[in-house]
This record gives structure tokens, C-alpha cells and sequence, in this order.
């Protein structure tokens, strides 16, 4: 371990997160990593530290803390540094595992795209984990936002984040036009009109299968009941449909004994209610319609049915499949209206990269906005946990906006270290405090009767709230 990075001293007084088969290893002290960040960054940093440290006292009374470490990107790092990632920062991350930060800018003129693309690609942080999660009293345009409880899991690699595209106009559109119209369409009814702009989406076996064996794993280390992939394999059959795919395969693969499919699930509920239901009928209502239907395909659909049923039937069958790890599957479009309209059927949800973008925003809008949205990038060893909104420079240094998406990341930074006391203590002294109406200028202009605070204020507000908790102090 290096004494310094960016000629900043590591803490004395902690000691480093390992990780070793797949497992942190996090003692009493650690030195975790912080980035300020960009903007408001600066002022919601302020008031979340103030947070983490109080949770921390008040849960563990001085057996456990912090020792936090300031690290550089953004702004701050171009200023001392002049370089917007030092390579310092990565090699903390890497070093202590595990960091925290606020939103950073994207630097104009080139370069880095992204400063948080960068980071992910960098560390390959391939899965964006996004909890959405309804905190009483916040307000909301649903009628009903405490339905919404659920995690995104978001690859963070591929599709449309691999960035692989060409400008129209340009020699080497044009060469690639061609090509696909030429080599690849010839004979075809598809043609590619020639002043279009081209974009390549990536989608992998390696990239899927680690994305949802995440999700399955923190399901079932969280009891959840469900795992939906989520994806439009109705029209893009060898991308998004591989999605599909490879999810359902993993899923069995590597977790047979602890899950269901939904369309297992059908089949062995078939037979449980009727013990001497044939193959063919129970692929009847498998496949309605099915009578109509090509005999290859219905000789296909009758050996599925048998061979869920000589594979799981004596495992799951009795009613026991009902108490495992569901996996199904809901075309895109399709989840975006079932999350307003029943969002409590679904509880993880595992999606390439722009249908997990765009769903983590919609859900974050019903329960409050990106404002007190959180947010992680997690890989194979290492995790940072950010906010999930922009830099608001306008609003810089006036004590003004609400920080609830750092506070909620540290939440989840708190559990994923398995600080479940601290990050409890968090998530009921912001609760209380919301519930009082001392809230931010977003959340007071959208509630009759609130009072507007400060953001140095609403985080005392939360921890003078956590007094009123009482929990078990750890061992």
C-alpha cells in the first residue's frame, strides 16, 4: 500500500477492505475513499459526511468508524492536477475497494466522454445497481408510490455504452454503409439509407451472464422473491433476445436448486393441481392454441414439458416451487407501464444498459426524483457508490439542494459492508425527518405546509431523527 495518492496521506488510523473469492473482508476501521464531486457536490458532501459518521457513532458507540479518504476527479482534480481522473485515484480505488462520491461534471472538448463512464470502464464496474425506494411522506405524481420497491441491476459495459458509432457524412460511414448494404443486405428487402448515422450495440454472453448473476445472487442473499429481465427481444432477436436468452440459462446453470422460470413454474403448477395431467394437455395450457400450431413446433413444446418435469418435478413440484427464486422476463416497453401500474409485482430487475438507463429514471420519478434516487457501479473487487444526478452548478455553494442521493448511496454502501445497523439509523432519521416536513427547496415546493431548510439543515434534521431509532448494537 502506497503512503500517499495525489500527496495526500493515506489515514493512520484505518485499515484497507480485502476481497478474496468473491467476498469483502471489511474491518472495523476502514479507509474508504471519497470524491467531493462537481457543483452542489461540494454542499452535499458536507451535510452526508455529517450523516455517516453520526449513523456510525450512534450504531456501533465507537467500535466501528470511518476513516474516510479525499481522492480527485472533476474539477478539483483539473485545478491541482491538471488532469480531470488522476491516476492516483483509480490506484486508491483499487487499492481500498470500495469509495463514494458526489456528481462530477463532463469535461467539454473532448477526451474523457464521460468522467463516469471512465470510472466504470476503468475498474470494469459492470453492474449499475439502482434501488428505488418509496421513504414516507415524500411526494410523488403516483397515487400509490409505496408500491414501489425495487432494485435495478444495469449492465454497465456494452450496448449502447460501448460508444461504438460513426457520423453521418463521413468517409467512414460511408464505407461501412456500403458494406452492410452490399455485402451483408445484398438480396435482401433491408437497405440502409445512405445519410443515416451508424451505431453498434454490443451485447455478450460474458456481459449478460455476470449482470444476472448478480442480481440472482443479491436476491437471494436479500429474500427477494423475484428476478425479472427485462428487454425488446420481440424485435431485436440476437442482442436484446440473447439477453433473454443467456439470463434464463445462467439462471439454471448455476442455480437450478434455488429457483423457478416462470414458464417452469406453469408447468409444474399444471401438474401439482392435477397429479395426472398428460404432457399434452399440460402443454395445452402452456401454449394455448396450441392444437393450430406446426406439429415440429408442438413436438417441441410437448419435450420442454417433459423435461421440466423430469428435471424439477421432484424438487419443486408439491407446491415447493412456490417458496423459490422466480426468473421471468417482460419486454420493455411493457415493464414501463406495469411499474405505474403495479409496480409491487417486481421487486430486481436485471436489463442491458439503455433499458436499465431509462427505467431507473422512470422508477426514481415516482418515489421522489433523482434528488433521493441512489446509486452503486460494482464489479469483481471493487464498488463505488455515487450519486445518481448532475452537478446543478447554478445552485454551487448556496446551501441549497437536497443531498438525499448521496445519504441513500451511503446506505448502500453501509449494507454492502454489512453495516446494516448505521445504514437502518440513515434511512429512518431521513424518513422522520421528511414525514416533519423539513425538506429541501425541491421536495417543499411540492408539499403543502413544509418547511424549507437548507441542506446543512435537513442532514441535522436526520440526525437528531436518528435518536428516536433504537437498535441492537453490533458486536
Amino acid at each position: 500500500m502506497a503512503g500517499s495518492y495525489n500527496a495526500v496521506p493515506v489515514p493512520g488510523d484505518g485499515a484497507r477492505i480485502s476481497y478474496d473469492k468473491g467476498r469483502y473482508t471489511v474491518p472495523d476501521n476502514p479507509i474508504i475513499p471519497f470524491i467531493e464531486g462537481d457543483g452542489t457536490g461540494r454542499d452535499i458532501w458536507k451535510a452526508s459526511v455529517r450523516v455517516f459518521n453520526a449513523a456510525v457513532e450512534k450504531a456501533y458507540r465507537g467500535k466501528r468508524r470511518v476513516a474516510w479518504f479525499e481522492v480527485f476527479a472533476g474539477e478539483k482534480a483539473m485545478t491541482n492536477f491538471n488532469t480531470w481522473l488522476p491516476d492516483d485515484t483509480i490506484d486508491a480505488i483499487r487499492e481500498f475497494r470500495v469509495a463514494i462520491k458526489g456528481p462530477l461534471t463532463t469535461p467539454v472538448g473532448g477526451g474523457i466522454r464521460s468522467l463516469n463512464v471512465a470510472l466504470r470502464q476503468i475498474l470494469d464496474l459492470y453492474s449499475c445497481v439502482r434501488p428505488v425506494k418509496y421513504y414516507q411522506g415524500t411526494p410523488s405524481p403516483v397515487k400509490h408510490p409505496e408500491r414501489m420497491n425495487l432494485v435495478i441491476f444495469r449492465e454497465n459495459t456494452e450496448d449502447v455504452y460501448a460508444g461504438i458509432e460513426w457520423e453521418q457524412g463521413t468517409p467512414e460511414v460511408a464505407r461501412l454503409i456500403d458494406f452492410l448494404n452490399q455485402e451483408m443486405l445484398k438480396g435482401g428487402r433491408k437497405q440502409i439509407r445512405l445519410d443515416s448515422g451508424i451505431g453498434i450495440k454490443p451485447i455478450s454472453v460474458t456481459g449478460t451472464k455476470r449482470l444476472v448473476r448478480m442480481a440472482i445472487k443479491f436476491a437471494l442473499e436479500t429474500g427477494k422473491k423475484s428476478v425479472t429481465l427485462v428487454h425488446k427481444g420481440n424485435i431485436q432477436k440476437f442482442t436484446e433476445g440473447a439477453f433473454r436468452k443467456w439470463g434464463y440459462a445462467l439462471a439454471t446453470e448455476e442455480f437450478r436448486d434455488k429457483l423457478i422460470t416462470e414458464r417452469e413454474s406453469w408447468i409444474v403448477d399444471n401438474k401439482d393441481k392435477n397429479p395426472n395431467i398428460t404432457v399434452e394437455q399440460n402443454a395445452s395450457l402452456v401454449e394455448p392454441g396450441l392444437e393450430f400450431a406446426a406439429e415440429q413446433f408442438r413436438q417441441s413444446i410437448y419435450k420442454e414439458v417433459r423435461d421440466v418435469l423430469d428435471k424439477i418435478y421432484k424438487t419443486h413440484g408439491n407446491g415447493a416451487w412456490k417458496k423459490k427464486l422466480m426468473i421471468n422476463d417482460r419486454i420493455a416497453d411493457s415493464i414501463f407501464q406495469q411499474i405505474v401500474t403495479r409496480a409491487d409485482e417486481y421487486q430486481v430487475l436485471a436489463a442491458p444498459n439503455l433499458n436499465g438507463d431509462y427505467i431507473s429514471d422512470a422508477c426514481a420519478a415516482q418515489i421522489g426524483g433523482l434528488g433521493i434516487a441512489p446509486g452503486a457501479n460494482i464489479g469483481d473487487g471493487y464498488a463505488i457508490f455515487e450519486a445518481t444526478h448532475g452537478t446543478a452548478p447554478k445552485y454551487a455553494d448556496k446551501d441549497v439542494i437536497n443531498p438525499g442521493s448521496v445519504i441513500l448511496s451511503g446506505v448502500m454502501m453501509f449494507r454492502f459492508m454489512g453495516w446494516n445497523e448505521a445504514a437502518d439509523l440513515i434511512e429512518q432519521g431521513l424518513e422522520r425527518t421528511i414525514e416533519q416536513k423539513k425538506v429541501t427547496y425541491d421536495f417543499e415546493r411540492l408539499m403543502e405546509g413544509a418547511k424549507k431548510v437548507k441542506t446543512s439543515e435537513f442532514g441535522s434534521s436526520i440526525i437528531e431523527n436518528m435518536e428516536a431509532a433504537v437498535l441492537t448494537v453490533a458486536d
